[in-house]
């Protein structure tokens, strides 16, 4: 699983809408729809406010550790 696999995942176990998680990470719901869908690159800051945000690792959410 990739981290854009990842991402979206996380997002709907946590019944979070893109924008939702958007707001977090402060980008538009189209910014943050990029991300999750590959025409853009995640930011290693958002990558940190995300992981903060869900209390997971760097490693899980890039799809190097299962938990």
């Amino acid at each position: 699983m990739d981290y854009r696999e990842r991402m979206k995942a996380l997002r709907e176990d946590n019944d979070l809408t893109q924008l939702q998680v958007a707001k977090i990470i402060n980008k538009s719901q189209q910014g943050y729809n990029h991300i999750e869908t590959g025409r853009a690159e995640l930011k290693i800051d958002d990558l940190i406010k995300l992981c903060e945000f869900y209390k997971v690792s760097a490693d899980y959410f890039i799809g190097r550790k299962d938990k």
